[in-house]
């Protein structure tokens, strides 16, 4: 069975059993409080909270989806025989439709029926402090048969939240044999019984002073990862031999060591699939992850080599992902073809090194972007911890001579900065309603004079699509929409939506600016009171500063 046959096999028996199919969400997620989409759950967690109604949006209180997903925890586990960065999470989800009982003997029916499979064994939560074992689990699959029932704690088998706060409770696990008769976790059921409002680290933890809320209605969250059943299914050793890896793999160097080949492979896929949803290289954030993985692969192959990975990627998954098209493939082109050169330039210095200490490796990142982990290929001794706190204290130096550099910017607080200050906030919502949410801020400088905003996109705008951004700021201007400014928890303010400032970082407590149900950012100010107050809007100039990144210069006149 291929993965595309698991794949729709998946879908097509949960839509049989009355679940709505929906479409995947963005690696990028609606949710800010985390980097990137890392569960199929994510688009989903309004639906267990009660915020949203499943019935109105999808029909049906139980969906099931293929979601992209992308976990840097990973990053340093790729090459063996399971370990991913980006991979394809299957899942069915329940807000409120069905309990435990339902959710195992689907999970039972379609490993055992479906994929014709048998079951290793299985986990379920042995209960800790207010959180009881899951007795009932565990009685629902020893009635199906299921004899080997383990019990694990709550760093294995209690799930969530996602992000800084969210649904969560205990799972059950089910375990599958692979081709070389390992007993690989497959699948993963969660049953969403609490809502904490803190990270999993802290619930872990257990000495946060926050507490475990019961919700309204009980939900389930399963997730099980494609490429893991694909070798289960295609009795393979590991996930690289699989229908899904193969026809990359057969692309490498045949002298290209194993385990360098499973990590190529994957950072191609990765690489491929952030950038069709919108993610740039860059120096932070989603941006930093996409470049380190780039650099990362680019040290072990050649440029035109990993381009080929990219087209097969782009022609194996483009009609289950049309997102994927050729932009993808011009943009991993012109970073590959600029990092190539350095990184040749930058193996030579490094090679003429007697002894790589931090100091010394920083430098070699910092001059010729040599990743970290083509560094430590060299010396293999040398502390990440260490050469962290280097970039973090380089980052620190940078941040304060910025902040010196713009004192007359951002930081300025003139009547004509406020203004301009106060249209980049429309300027960045009608760039996001003309051209799609996916739109990110990725820079800014604003002075008395003018203001400028980089943000992400393909391609140049239209001169309609200049003309129509340009008229819904002038619109809500004339509006007269009031500039309110709340403090609030960062919690509640990602809840409503609200845009952050790129590249920053925020406390527990945050400043958000909201204009109407137009505009909510996350912005230390300062604003006018109503944006009748900016006058005319007039953008003077729409240019590219990057691959993937545009930039507008606008202006403020008087009417």
């Amino acid at each position: 069975m291929t993965g595309d046959e698991i794949r729709q096999r998946f879908l097509g028996f949960f839509e049989k059993h009355g679940h709505a199919v929906v479409k995947s969400s963005s690696l990028l997620p609606g949710d800010p409080s985390v980097l990137l989409t890392t569960a199929g759950m994510q688009q989903f967690k309004p639906y267990y909270t009660g915020e949203a109604d499943p019935q109105k949006d999808f029909g049906s209180k139980n969906t099931c989806s293929v979601q992209k997903s992308f976990r840097t925890s990973d990053i340093e586990e790729v090459g063996d025989e399971r370990h991913l960065t980006f991979f394809e999470m299957l899942g069915n989800f329940s807000f409120g439709g069905y309990g435990k009982e339902e959710a195992i003997k689907l999970a039972h029916e379609f490993i055992t029926n479906e994929m014709n499979l048998p079951i290793d064994y299985v986990t379920i939560f042995k209960g800790s402090g207010e959180v009881p074992k899951d007795e009932e689990s565990k009685k629902i699959w020893e009635n199906l048969g299921v004899k080997d029932v383990r019990e694990e704690g709550m760093d294995d088998v209690f799930w969530g939240p996602t992000g800084s706060a969210g649904p969560c409770g205990p799972t059950t696990e089910i375990y599958c044999k692979n081709g070389a008769g390992e007993a690989i976790e497959v699948w993963n059921l969660v049953f969403n019984q609490f809502y904490f409002p803190g990270t999993r680290e802290e619930l872990l933890a257990g000495n946060s002073g926050k507490k475990l809320e019961l919700l309204k209605q009980f939900g389930v969250d399963t997730g099980m990862g494609l490429e893991r059943l694909a070798m289960i299914a295609q009795k393979t050793s590991n996930i690289f031999e699989t229908d899904l890896f193969k026809p990359l793999i057969d692309l490498l160097p045949a002298d290209l060591p194993v385990e360098k080949k499973g990590l190529v492979a994957d950072h191609a896929r990765a690489c491929t699939f952030l950038i069709a949803d919108g993610v740039r290289p860059d120096n932070k954030g989603a941006g930093y992850i996409l470049r380190r993985l780039l650099r990362r692969a680019l040290a072990q192959i050649k440029a035109t080599e990993f381009e080929l990975l990219v087209d097969m990627v782009i022609k194996k998954y483009q009609a289950q992902y049309p997102e994927l098209n050729s932009a993808v493939f011009e943009v991993v082109k012109v970073e590959s073809e600029q990092f190539s050169l350095t990184l040749e330039q930058g193996l030579k210095e490094l090679k003429k090194l007697k002894t790589i200490d931090v100091p010394a490796a920083f430098h070699l990142y910092q001059t010729y972007g040599l990743p970290f982990d083509v560094i430590k290929d060299y010396a293999p001794d040398l502390d990440q911890k260490a050469f962290e706190a280097e970039f973090k204290k380089h980052q620190e130096v940078s941040r304060q001579g910025l902040e010196k550099k713009f004192a007359g910017g951002l930081a300025d607080h003139e009547p004509a900065t406020i203004k301009l200050h106060t249209a980049h906030h429309l300027l960045l919502a009608a760039l996001q309603q003309v051209l799609g949410k996916s739109v990110k801020q990725r820079g800014s400088n604003i002075t008395g004079e003018r203001l400028r905003i980089d943000f992400s996109f393909d391609r140049k705008l239209t001169p309609e699509e200049l003309v129509e951004v340009e008229k819904i700021v002038n619109e809500k201007i004339k509006e007269d929409l009031p500039v309110e400014n709340k403090k609030m928890p960062k919690v509640e303010a990602e809840k409503l939506g609200a845009q952050m400032e790129f590249g920053q970082k925020y406390g527990e407590t945050v400043s958000v600016y909201i204009m109407g149900e137009f505009s909510k950012e996350f912005c230390g100010g300062p604003h006018v009171a109503h944006t009748s107050e900016l006058g005319k809007f007039k953008i003077k100039k729409e240019e590219a500063v990057a691959a993937g990144i545009r930039r507008i210069k606008a202006v403020l006149l008087d009417e």
